[in-house]
């Protein structure tokens, strides 16, 4: 994990419950981590076409 970089998070219900996100590392895989590490951001449609492009 790095600071102050964007992650995916998948859904867990499970996860979510226990205080953890599943987040996509660099890797490519999911891990569980604690929810207290993340910022939730909502990205503007500009900055998401931009990831999509990156």
């Amino acid at each position: 994990m790095e600071i102050r970089k964007i992650y995916e998070v998948v859904p867990d219900r499970d996860a979510s419950g226990e205080g953890m996100l599943r987040v996509i590392d660099e890797s490519g895989e999911d891990y569980l981590f604690p929810k207290d590490w993340f910022v939730a951001v909502q990205p503007s449609a500009e900055l998401l076409s931009a990831l999509q492009i990156a």
